[in-house]
């Protein structure tokens, strides 16, 4: 029985690239893989026909005959082809290497091991610090943990005099390469968990670990205009490298305190400033607090409460802003309380003075009171 055409069995053109060859055959591999199949027969027969297609199909030299001779070119008996599980060129591994080699964490094939030397981490420190820090800058101290490194074996891990030696599993790589049938997969070296060594006398002042818990204190300059949320990096003030790695960042993380006086909207300010009934009706000049003193506004008479008064400039310049944010303050008129009879008597003489022209002193309240008496006569 002649043999089909091998870009007929992985459905390619003949100018196919060595990309569409591979990915084809890893499509038909999957397909017809005899674990998948354990009780067809055909499909192993497709999966071998696949494989020795793909096995000449990839290597150029033999995909040249190939195109030359037709199965005459890599007649098995030649050592050119043939099917199977056997060896050459391009086989079930090599086309699907690649992909076991993202999931089990190889950096790639043959001898390259993946590097030992990794970089430190990076760390963060939560730092709350008061609007008036954060409006004006400041600079402040703070104390972290790390990882540094040892003192005693300079952070080799291996007790002084001694040397840390060349991993005998891996031979150095950090990886072994484990083959079972036709996988070959790449793990971590479960003797030196990756680092490529041992030390076989471990230093005795950070147990061969080559790093040691401590405490530093740090300067850090808080810039002004700085906001909830806002980080700033520290470079090389994470933690140690491992094996000679560069150290990683610290960044520290920027919360802010909740004010007595005022609530910050990105670089505006907002306040509530209560004045009094009187105030309120005949005006008046008060004095509101600001990050940088003391400000007087004028009150109009007949003011209401709620009313915003906006000083422009007395807010917060951002990290990245060119001018400053507004201060708004919030009018509340506030109701007298614990009243003398006095008081009372000249209140409600003004509510029955007031009364009169409701129109005219009241005039929301003759409005809403309207718009009432409309609703229920509808």
């Amino acid at each position: 029985m002649s043999k089909r055409d091998f870009y007929e069995i992985l459905g390619v053109n003949r100018d196919a690239s060595e990309e569409e060859i591979k990915k084809a055959y890893r499509k038909l591999a999957m397909k017809h893989h005899p674990d998948r199949n354990p009780d067809n027969p055909a499909a192993e027969e497709k999966f071998k026909e696949a494989k020795e297609a793909y096995e000449i199909l990839s290597d150029n030299q033999k995909r040249a005959a190939y195109d030359q001779f037709g199965h005459a070119g890599v007649d098995p008996q030649a050592g050119m082809g043939g099917g199977g599980f056997g060896g050459g060129g391009g086989g079930f591994a090599d086309a699907f290497g690649g992909i076991f080699d993202e999931i089990f964490g190889g950096r790639g094939g043959g001898g390259q091991g993946r590097s030992n030397i990794y970089r430190g981490a990076d760390l963060r420190y939560n730092l709350e610090i008061s609007l008036e820090q954060a409006a004006h800058g400041t600079e402040t101290k703070i104390r972290i943990p790390t990882m540094e490194a040892c003192e005693v074996c300079h952070g080799s891990g291996a007790k002084p005099g001694t040397q840390p030696k060349t991993c005998p599993t891996c031979q150095g790589s950090g990886q072994v390469r484990l083959q079972q049938g036709f996988f070959s997969i790449q793990q971590t070296c479960p003797k030196c968990h990756g680092t490529g060594r041992y030390i076989p006398d471990p230093c005795g002042g950070c147990g061969g670990a080559g790093r040691i818990k401590q405490h530093k204190t740090l300067a850090v300059k808080i810039p002004a205009g700085v906001d909830e949320g806002d980080r700033i990096r520290l470079a090389g003030e994470g933690e140690h490298g491992v094996n000679g790695g560069p150290p990683g960042d610290l960044y520290v993380q920027i919360h802010m305190k909740q004010h007595t006086v005022f609530q910050r909207d990105h670089n505006d300010l907002h306040c509530e400033m209560p004045i009094s009934f009187t105030t309120a009706a005949l005006g008046g000049e008060i004095e509101i607090p600001t990050l940088d003193g003391a400000a007087k506004i004028k009150i109009p008479a007949e003011t209401q409460s709620g009313r915003v008064f906006r000083l422009r400039g007395k807010g917060i310049k951002g990290v990245r802003s060119h001018t400053h944010g507004d201060l708004m303050c919030h009018v509340v008129v506030e109701t007298p309380v614990s009243l003398t009879d006095r008081q009372k008597e000249l209140l409600k003489e003004l509510e029955e003075i007031s009364s009169e022209h409701a129109g005219k002193h009241n005039p929301r309240a003759k409005s809403w009171m309207d718009k009432v008496k409309d609703f229920f006569s509808s």
